[in-house]
């Protein structure tokens, strides 16, 4: 399974470079030179690693970050930033943001396959967390006076999918009930609701240790990247 990459610079050779270095690391890299169309598709596609130049027009690598610590489906990636600034005050500022790791300018094939493997667990961590697996069963949902019978649709580490008869509305709150396979007791674990209507997908935000043990035995079971 390829790593998607974004990679963001208002200098296109310098973006051409990234690419070139991470291609061959098993990395399919999107190129943007404007931060806020970066911006806009952080809201709606997952990637699995961003790279931020620290000086751009528009939103500046500072800027970009906190919008993507800001988006769902984001928040947790792993972001490195570009810069030929490796000052203290630069590296707290960047920091605060959200940023994990530091690149400094110029790069060098070196530099950029130690960076690799030391963002390369964290990679993993998060798109196994992320990953949805078809997951079919009968579910049980609860939200103050509410109830109904759902059927699952798919499952990750963070969440799922599912159809319901009666429609949840975006952020509400609700309590989940199913079972896995694998597992004979059924799980319990609290919710929200991310995408509302009929097919809904909630986050789970709260469950028990042995709950989200089953959850991530399931996944792993199935999953090879």
């Amino acid at each position: 399974m390829a790593i998607r990459i974004m990679v963001v610079d208002d200098e296109p050779a310098v973006a051409k470079v990234i690419k070139a270095m991470t291609e061959p690391l098993g990395c399919d890299v999107l190129i943007f030179t404007d931060s806020r169309e970066a911006a806009k598709c952080v809201a709606s596609e997952k990637f699995d690693g961003i790279f931020v130049d620290g000086r751009m027009p528009h939103l500046d690598g500072f800027e970009l970050t906190e919008t993507i610590r800001a988006s769902p489906l984001n928040a947790q990636v792993p972001v490195v930033m570009l810069t030929g600034y490796d000052d203290i005050h630069t590296m707290r500022k960047g920091f605060r943001a959200g940023i994990n790791f530091f690149l400094g300018k110029p790069f060098t094939p070196d530099r950029v396959l130690r960076l690799f493997r030391a963002m390369y667990g964290t990679i993993l961590r998060e798109k196994r967390r992320c990953a949805r697996l078809p997951f079919r069963a009968t579910a049980h949902w609860r939200s103050g006076l509410r109830s109904a019978k759902a059927v699952t649709v798919d499952i990750s580490e963070g969440g799922m999918l599912m159809e319901t008869p009666e429609a949840l509305e975006l952020g509400e709150r609700v309590d989940v009930e199913f079972n896995l396979p694998s597992t004979p007791q059924k799980l319990k674990v609290e919710a929200t609701v991310v995408r509302g209507g009929w097919r809904a997908a909630v986050k789970f935000t709260h469950m028990d240790s042995m709950d989200l043990e089953a959850i991530q035995r399931y996944i792993s079971g199935a999953l090879v990247i």
